[in-house]
């Protein structure tokens, strides 16, 4: 519990925090929630004082990119064990320094057996920013006990709510890679000459499974049903991108960058859409052969006219930083996809499922394309009513803050 001798504050201790957060590597997406949240609280709490707690399969590559950025970041590994004690010495003292763990975005809450350790070990406060929840009654244990819950999706909220979930403040938040801001201007600029695509004259196209097929790119059981199911689905789910390619490139004359969210993607885009393309529309799309990081990746985006696919967080990078994107969503995903009705991008947001959402694809995308200075403006709005919510995130967290000082002092 809470040691008041140990844990003094006073208004001249710049706060402390512990990031949770940096669950996968192998999707630029992934890699975005824990430097946006970061680039936050950087820009709205300088004083404060970080370490992130990230994954153990957090890769030299990526602790370099971050460290470029946020160059005195701290990155702490480990876990706790079943005596409830932490696994390294950088880990216990990261946990006995702080004031406070954050837990960031993500698909749920993903460290629920960390925070459940940190919060037995320490009695210290915790919050959460930006999850998707889907009812989950192990997660609903420890969801009771935070100080406060941005869920990144309403249909989450609402879940929240409809099962009890018992926690003094919950609401609406937008997920953290709204704000990454990571940049490899050198590398995007290099890749962009030699493959003749100009800034504003070419849109991102990203493709995607059903089902990620992790067994080809980590240590993952094969799953046959799954794989089976992207099978069905594949040429369901990407006729329209196709579709909408074509019209892009016909009728507007823009060039198209096929390129990957995450290190399946670039065989799906070769297979899927590329192959399959007429020969006069292939010769003005450009496929991403490699995969590349998040840094590399967003300085690219910021110079492409838009996006559009089967992905979410490349989507999310882009109207972060005001570029007009799409999304398009099916059954075998979270809610995460809706948090597009909740910053006011729902025309842009396409239920793959959906009949109805399948009629309109096409022109929207070809609507974007030769509409950019209306995308744009739609883009910006979404982002400056993400910046709002991010904000009172922000003043949220500041306040369990003040409070834990509060009880730690005198």
């Amino acid at each position: 519990m809470v040691d008041p001798m140990q844990l003094r504050l006073n208004e001249r201790r710049a706060p402390r925090i512990l990031l949770r957060s940096s669950w996968q590597v192998v999707n630029i997406g992934d890699i975005a929630h824990t430097p946006g949240v970061l680039a936050l609280l950087e820009q709205q709490i300088p004083e404060a004082e970080i370490i992130l707690w990230a994954s153990d399969d957090i890769t030299e590559e990526v602790m370099a990119m971050e460290h470029k950025r946020f160059p005195n970041l701290r990155i702490v590994k480990g876990r706790f064990d079943a005596t409830g004690r932490a696994t390294n010495k950088e880990l216990a003292d990261a946990v006995a320094w702080c004031d406070f763990l954050l837990h960031g975005s993500g698909p749920y809450l993903v460290a629920t057996e960390d925070v459940r350790a940190f919060v037995a070990a320490t009695g210290k406060p915790f919050g959460v920013f930006g999850i998707t929840y889907s009812g989950n009654l192990i997660e609903k244990d420890m969801l009771n006990q935070a100080d406060f819950i941005y869920f990144r999706d309403s249909v989450s909220l609402a879940k929240a709510k409809e099962m009890g979930v018992a926690c003094p403040f919950m609401e609406f938040g937008p997920d953290g890679a709204f704000s990454v801001d990571l940049r490899d201007e050198e590398r995007a600029e290099q890749f962009l000459q030699a493959n003749g695509l100009e800034e504003g004259a070419f849109l991102c196209c990203i493709p995607k499974l059903r089902y990620t097929p992790y067994w080809k790119i980590r240590n993952s059981a094969f799953l046959e049903d799954r794989h089976q199911r992207n099978e069905q689905m594949k040429e369901h789910d990407h006729v329209l991108l196709r579709e909408a390619i074509i019209a892009i490139v016909r009728e507007t004359g823009k060039k198209i960058l096929l390129c990957p969210e995450d290190s399946t993607q670039m065989e799906v885009g070769r297979e899927m859409i590329l192959e399959k393309l007429p020969e006069d529309v292939r010769r003005h799309v450009v496929w991403k052969e490699s995969f590349w990081l998040t840094d590399e990746a967003l300085s690219v985006y910021v110079r492409s006219a838009g996006l559009f696919g089967n992905e979410m967080h490349s989507p999310i990078m882009c109207i972060g930083n005001g570029i007009p994107a799409i999304v398009c969503r099916w059954e075998e995903q979270t809610s995460k996809g809706y948090m597009w009705r909740d910053i006011g991008l729902g025309e842009w947001l396409f239920d793959m499922d959906s009949e109805a959402d399948r009629s309109r694809l096409v022109a929207a995308a070809l609507e974007l394309a030769k509409q950019p200075e209306e995308a744009k403006r739609k883009a910006l709005a979404a982002r400056d009513y993400v910046i709002q919510c991010q904000l009172r995130m922000v003043e949220t967290l500041k306040g369990a803050l003040r409070r834990f000082a509060e009880r730690t002092a005198g």
